[in-house]
């Protein structure tokens, strides 16, 4: 968790795959600890084709069958649909990247929290973002688990103010 924290958690994504990875893998965190999945994640990697969008998409009921027979992943049958059906969501979108950075400009959303138990599990900013992505077609971006992907991608930087990576340190 340390290691994720200072090296990845925070940071502003702008990365095509590493954005859908993240969401998928926050959607099968759902009722989870991230710490399990983050165990999960070179697994999910293979299982999911390194999080390509195009193949991902394109699976069907032989890869859905397989999956959900791969001990090293999640085998939760909505949370499998679940990121096929975002992958499709994520090409009609065209690009991820702009979905997301337009709700912020471009420039990540700092706030200044002094202690754990200030920062919120959803915002105004994860609502409207759930909402559209649900009317996109999405599934799995409920408004907490859409902050908590916000913070993983750097959209939102929830580092406390003491903190020494705070600005990417």
């Amino acid at each position: 968790m340390r290691e994720y924290h200072d090296c990845e958690w925070g940071k502003p994504c702008f990365d095509e795959r590493r954005l859908f990875e993240m969401l998928t893998l926050e959607g099968a965190q759902a009722g989870l600890s991230w710490a399990t999945v983050l165990k999960k994640r070179e697994a999910y990697r293979a299982a999911f084709g390194g999080f390509g969008v195009r193949e991902v998409a394109a699976y069907g009921g032989e890869k859905t069958a397989e999956l959900l027979g791969n001990a090293g992943i999640i085998r939760n049958r909505l949370k499998i649909a679940s990121a096929v059906r975002n992958a499709n969501a994520v090409l009609r979108l065209g690009s991820l990247r702009e979905f997301l950075w337009n709700y912020v400009d471009g420039e990540p959303v700092v706030n200044a929290w002094e202690r754990q138990n200030d920062m919120p599990a959803t915002s105004e900013l994860s609502d409207r973002i759930s909402r559209d992505m649900k009317k996109l077609g999405f599934t799995f971006v409920g408004s907490t688990i859409i902050y908590s992907y916000l913070q993983a991608v750097g959209i939102v930087n929830d580092h406390m103010t003491w903190c020494g990576f705070r600005f990417g340190k």
